[in-house]
């Protein structure tokens, strides 16, 4: 190996690195900055823009009163769901209408045999009693009347009855009362077991 040829490799070898750099430098990873566009647009457009978007804010109060009397109407029509906040309140809410109610009518609601809570729709949920008790037909109907009258969303979803042949005419009776609660309520998981 000679010396002059070794550094003729050298400088080739230099040079060669040195255009690299600049070329990754300058070219690659060179800061490019965006160059500025003039508008596009011309009066006329920006005026007719303009209009579009005074015409669309001028709708905003009207839509705002509509917000405000469609809430309105739904805290009027939600006013009748139980205010219960799990389900066992809910269930709760029914017994005691259910007792309140039987007692005005003479007919002692003591039990529940059944409950459950499930969707109604997708924005509310279906708590409902089970009970059983034995009255007159008389009573009956005037129970059934003073349900309907309670300001709360009730309905009965299941009654049966079951007459005899005594005297007395006592009838039993199996009845199933349905509440509308939230759909925080209905999505709860019931914990623990059946008896």
């Amino acid at each position: 190996m000679t010396t002059g040829t070794f550094d003729r490799k050298m400088a080739l070898r230099l040079g060669a690195g040195v255009a690299a750099v600049l070329l990754l430098k300058f070219v690659v990873f060179a800061d490019r900055q965006p160059a500025v566009v003039g508008a596009v647009e011309n009066v006329p457009m920006a005026l007719k823009r303009l209009e579009k978007v005074r015409e669309i804010a001028a709708t905003v109060p009207a839509r705002e009163e509509l917000f405000k009397q469609a809430a309105a109407e739904l805290d009027a029509r939600e006013k009748g769901m139980l205010k219960a906040e799990t389900a066992a309140q809910a269930q709760a809410q029914l017994q005691d209408t259910l007792h309140r109610v039987g007692l005005s009518n003479g007919i002692d609601i003591r039990g529940m045999e059944d409950w459950r809570v499930k969707p109604l729709g997708s924005d509310y949920g279906e708590a409902s009693v089970s009970v059983r008790f034995s009255c007159t037909i008389e009573q009956l109907v005037n129970f059934l009347a003073a349900l309907a009258n309670m300001p709360e969303l009730l309905s009965t979803n299941e009654i049966n009855i079951t007459g005899n042949t005594e005297a007395n005419k006592v009838i039993q009776v199996r009845l199933t009362l349905a509440g509308v609660v939230s759909k925080k309520v209905a999505q709860e998981k019931r914990t623990g077991s059946a008896l």
